[in-house]
């Protein structure tokens, strides 16, 4: 059985409703993007050969979210709108923050910067909990949560937080910020997972923890 077929068939069963969902979480949205999520998945044999992965950003909607399969691994990608990229700047937020400034090797030196990205808009991470493995929910909008939810995402199974930079929040299971997966951008509307830009060197085995 191919990694496709175990991995990806498991995300859709039990995690679609957590992943899939756009700017509004809205369940009625997720069955909506069902098809375009279907149609972003690699075929089985590009992921037997753990070979790059190229995503057509174009299609993906301000606020919302998508995720494919890379090596076997879930990964998000968001289109974060400008009230996204601007709450990952306020000091509310920040005080929150494990790693802030993401000093932990958590992402490549092309990401650690404010937005954790090549482009501010685009977020691109490995949907994996930093504290025991499962994938969490994208939750995007303030107050989402409880009152002082300022977007970003929480953990399902055992409640840990990040923001919508995939920055972990203090004093929770998780330790670490979501890794940020090697990648670049052959144009506008092309993104690379799994290739770093000319000039850079960066593997996921480099990371602190998965």
């Amino acid at each position: 059985m191919s990694d496709h077929s175990v991995s990806a068939g498991e995300i859709k069963r039990r995690d679609f409703l957590y992943v899939a969902t756009g700017a509004f979480a809205a369940v009625g949205g997720a069955i909506a993007l069902w098809p375009f999520i279907q149609q972003m998945e690699p075929s089985s044999d590009v992921l037997a050969a753990g070979g790059p992965l190229a995503v057509d950003v174009s299609k993906i909607e301000p606020g919302q979210q998508i995720l494919v399969m890379w090596r076997s691994k879930p990964i998000f990608v968001v289109n974060r709108t400008s009230p996204m990229l601007a709450t990952l700047k306020e000091p509310a937020l920040l005080a929150k923050l494990s790693d802030p400034n993401s000093k932990a090797k958590q992402q490549p030196a092309y990401a650690e910067n404010w937005s954790r990205s090549l482009q501010p808009e685009y977020l691109v991470l490995v949907a994996i909990c930093t504290h025991l493995g499962c994938i969490p929910g994208f939750k995007p909008n303030k107050g989402q949560v409880d009152a002082s939810w300022q977007g970003g995402y929480l953990c399902p199974c055992h409640g840990s937080r990040y923001d919508l930079a995939g920055r972990v929040h203090m004093a929770q299971p998780a330790p670490l910020n979501l890794p940020v997966p090697p990648y670049h951008f052959t144009d506008a509307k092309t993104l690379v997972i799994g290739e770093n830009p000319k000039g850079s060197a960066y593997s996921l085995s480099e990371v602190e923890t998965l």
